[in-house]
Order: C-alpha cells, then structure tokens, then sequence
C-alpha cells in the first residue's frame, strides 16, 4: 500500500523491558518520557494524534480506556485523533500503521504512538497469565485444548522438520543469534550470550521447543514519534520513511482454517503488498535490515521463506550458512527480536520500527550496528499466525 503524502518515524525511546515491579502506568509513563527524551525537538504539545498499541490491560491491569489514560498521563491535549489498537502481537503494528496513514492522509502532522504491555503477575500467577494468552486464539475451540503459543509453533517446528529436513540444530541457531544480540541491547530482558548447545540443554518445554527457544513473558513500553515530511525535516535529517505496509489474513482466527502448518502465506501476501509500494522486487537483495517476530525459533525460519530471503523449506539452511547474521545478506533481529528483548505484546511492534530508525541513525551500539543500512523491514504475526502484517522504512522516501 502506497500513501499520498510522505511520513517518517523521527525517533523514540524505550522503558527497561523484563519482569518489572512497574504498573501498567509506570510503564507507559516509562515509555512516554524516553521518547520525547529522545526527540528534544517535540514536545506532548505538538502531538496531534496518540495511538496506543496494547493487547490485555483489561486482564493483565484491570484498565481499559487505556488511550485517554495515556494522554493525561504525558500531558498530551489530544484535539484531533487518539485511539486504542489491540491486534494481538501486532497491536502495536496496528498503531504505526494506523498513525501512518493519518498524516499520509493530511488528517495530522505529527503522531505518538505507544505500545505499552504489563503481563508479569508474579509466579503464583502464572496459570492466569497462561489463561489471558490462550484468549488469543479461539478460546471456545482452540484455547480450551490446550493450544496456547509453545505448543501451537511446535506443532509448526515438526511438521516444518517433516516436509523440509529443518533441523533442531538450525532451531537452536536461530536462538543463540537473537539471544547474542540482545546481550547488546541496552534495553533487552535478556542480556547474556549463549551458544547452540545452551539452546538445546535448556529445558524442553513443547518437542521440538526448548525454554531458549521461546520468547519471554514481558513488561514493557516503547514509543515513536510519526511526522509529515515537512514537520520531520524540521526535527531530523536522518528520519526513517515509511514507504510500504501491507496485512494478509486470510483464514479468520481459527486453527482449522489455516492453509498450511509449515508456512504462512499471509505473510508472503503482506510482504508482497509492502514491496510493490516501497518499489522492491527483490527483498533479498534490497532489505538490509529486517525486525521479524521470532517469537519462537521456528518462527523465524518460516518468515526467511515467506518474506523472500529464502526458498521455502530453506529457511533453516539461510541461517545455517549465516546468511541472516549482522554480516549476511540480510541482518535479522540486530536488536535481539522477541527471543531477546522479550515479547511485551503492545510493545513489540513499536520497538521495531524503533530499531529500525536507529539503525538508519547510527545511534545502536556499534558491535550490532548494520553499517551503511538504507532499507528495514518489520514484520508481526498474530493470533494463530492468521495475521501478518509488515512495514518497510528507507532513508530516501522516494
């Protein structure tokens, strides 16, 4: 999808990530005052337009009307547009890609959005948060047997395993990388490097699925600031542009609808939706950055093969042969992805398209920056993998 007038993420800011001992509020307030920390230039009074991108307050906090709640909390006098996104893992996505076409549409100048999750309820609370997740998928037909997210992408892992030789050696890849590179990141839930055989001498939570291969239970904010071209060049030279975006769901939210349990052509359908607009005809070669959701390993692998990095059934050889390393062909989850940074849902998206932007900045630490990076991507999925939705940012708005 194309837009009419150019749009830009400035920059953001992130609160810590992890299990925090912060209410839903702190977070958002957390979140909020990191961004504008981060543009000095733009202040609660010039946002126009505040979407927030946030999945369960309802369960997780006991607070819905979250939107409004934010304004106050940041002093932000919204008089023209300011809404709540839920989306599953793609809220905050949902929230990008909402203010995006609000200032493509001259409806604003300049957008905050925020995604915001508090999922940590303490240990003994552990089968109700478990509970909230199953509501993501189908609870009366799919929820209440058992299928909340480990075992789901297992069942993913082994029928990818079965059709295509995919590897548990090539799962256990996948996490040791995204885990490294959050050991970079400032704000990451988990900041230690590990190896391959780390990944696989964790406990086995869902076969093939080992604990290293999931991501983590999350809290945390992140936030960015949209601007039209003309307010943007006003604030920085080096803003990322937005320049395609493109959602697929093609089977509702049930399991039983899905098309195939080793691949989601949803994904190929949005990413394709977002490169015709960005004017890409070969991802491979032209995306130098990728934010991807590795929620588990095997997510990543199957998105190498949807998003057009790598044949399909290949992904798991694309990052044998480090082909999605920092110094491969395409950098995926310099950041750390969720297997890294943790997976605070609302937030995910947000932090993204973050990464992104400081990637084109230069301002993530050196030992993971992509050097000389023109074109990211960032992909979600939601629900049942029903959804995907990607967005892709250049340094050039063409």
């Amino acid at each position: 999808m194309s837009a009419t007038r150019n749009v830009a993420v400035v920059g953001g800011g992130h609160a810590e990530w992890g299990e925090r001992d912060a209410t839903w509020k702190d977070l958002a307030q957390e979140g909020g005052k990191a961004t504008f920390d981060a543009v000095p230039d733009v202040g609660p009074e010039d946002i126009e337009g505040l979407f927030v991108g946030t999945v369960q307050p309802e369960r997780f906090s006991y607070q819905t009307h979250v939107a409004p709640m934010v304004a106050e909390l940041l002093g932000i006098d919204v008089d023209s547009m300011i809404a709540r996104t839920e989306l599953a893992c793609a809220s905050g996505q949902a929230a990008l890609r909402y203010a995006w076409l609000a200032i493509a549409a001259g409806q604003l100048d300049c957008a905050l959005v925020l995604g915001v999750e508090k999922m940590n309820l303490g240990r003994e609370r552990m089968p109700e948060m478990q509970g909230s997740m199953s509501n993501v998928l189908d609870r009366e037909f799919d929820g209440v047997n058992g299928l909340t997210a480990p075992p789901f992408f297992a069942w993913y892992a082994q029928r990818h395993m079965h059709e295509y030789g995919t590897t548990r050696e090539q799962l256990s890849l996948v996490a040791a990388k995204n885990k490294s590179h959050a050991a970079k990141t400032d704000f990451a839930q988990f900041r230690k490097p590990i190896d391959p055989a780390d990944v696989e001498e964790s406990p086995e939570i869902a076969p093939p699925l080992h604990l290293f291969d999931c991501s983590g239970i999350t809290d945390g904010a992140a936030g960015v600031i949209l601007m039209s071209e003309e307010k943007a060049r006003e604030v920085t030279d080096t803003p990322a542009w937005i320049v395609g975006s493109g959602q697929s769901s093609m089977a509702g939210n049930s399991i039983n609808n899905l098309p195939s349990f080793s691949g989601w052509p949803q994904a190929r359908k949005a990413s394709q939706t977002s490169y015709e607009g960005a004017g890409i005809e070969d991802p491979l070669a032209e995306i130098d950055v990728a934010e991807v959701h590795d929620c588990f390993s095997i997510s990543e692998i199957i998105e190498y093969e949807e998003l057009g990095f790598a044949e399909r059934g290949e992904g798991g050889q694309f990052v044998e042969d480090g082909r999605s390393h920092l110094d491969g062909d395409v950098a995926v989850n310099p950041r750390g992805g969720l297997l890294g940074c943790g997976h605070p849902l609302g937030a995910t998206g947000v932090s993204q398209a973050l990464e992104v932007t400081n990637q084109f900045q230069g301002t993530v630490e050196r030992d993971r920056l992509v050097e000389g990076a023109e074109t990211g991507l960032i992909h979600n999925l939601s629900g049942s993998g029903s959804v995907h939705s990607v967005m892709v940012f250049d340094r050039d708005p063409k």
